[in-house]
């Protein structure tokens, strides 16, 4: 059987990044891959402070008012991942796989799976315990106890012709307080934690982005090329 094990997975790390071009980057690397004329790609960042609202979310999930954003720098943008609404900042390792599922990977459930299991290695290199919580509202990746669970990353995708775009992100050593201006992920009251919070260390986001890479090569069975 035909699989897509051993292909290459082709890694930039861009630094910080706005977030409209790195959406318009995303774009260009998915038409190149479906089109046959590009490779595999995992994108690793920071950005410019914006709130991103998903296809299920809700206008009122933007509590903050303009002056509050304005004040913050934060700018606001609809884009067409899955879920609702949550921040990019600095300090948050932000990760864009664009990858082929095809033909042996078809499964949105499986993929969010390993995305959660990517951030899950991730954060055991630096001492933290993630791990998965049952809902669809809370896919992402969770620490602490069960009863009273803090959420460290969050995942939302796009899936055209199985070929995938946006991602996770990953509070390394985020400024937690710009979460209050939106209802993160659609849950009312969620808390948010960074590894700087749970572990009080800050790892440069450039040695956080080179494990996450090592470990999504592993999980999706890809060989890793770091492009310059």
């Amino acid at each position: 059987m035909t699989t897509s094990a051993g292909r290459t997975l082709a890694w930039r790390h861009l630094g910080r990044m706005a977030y409209a071009p790195a959406v318009a980057l995303q774009e260009r690397l998915a038409r190149a891959l479906k089109d046959g004329s590009g490779e595999e790609h995992l994108l690793t960042l920071e950005h410019e402070p914006v709130y991103t609202v998903g296809r299920n979310a809700r206008e009122e999930d933007v509590v903050a008012g303009r002056a509050w954003l304005q004040a913050r720098g934060i700018e606001v943008h609809r884009c067409d991942r899955g879920g609702k609404v949550t921040y990019h900042g600095p300090g948050q390792l932000v990760g864009y796989p664009i990858l082929d599922l095809r033909p042996d990977r078809c499964d949105v459930k499986r993929y969010v799976h390993d995305l959660q299991e990517v951030l899950i290695r991730t954060l055991d290199d630096f001492g933290v315990a993630g791990w998965r919580r049952e809902g669809k509202e809370h896919v992402g990746v969770w620490v602490g106890p069960p009863e009273s669970p803090r959420k460290i990353a969050s995942i939302g995708v796009h899936l055209s012709r199985w070929v995938t775009t946006h991602g996770f992100a990953l509070n390394v050593t985020t400024e937690l307080e710009v979460f209050s201006g939106i209802v993160a992920c659609g849950l009312p009251g969620v808390e948010m934690t960074s590894i700087a919070r749970e572990k009080s260390l800050e790892p440069a986001l450039e040695t956080v982005a080179e494990r996450a890479a090592h470990h999504a090569a592993a999980v999706f069975e890809r060989r890793l090329h770091r492009v310059p």
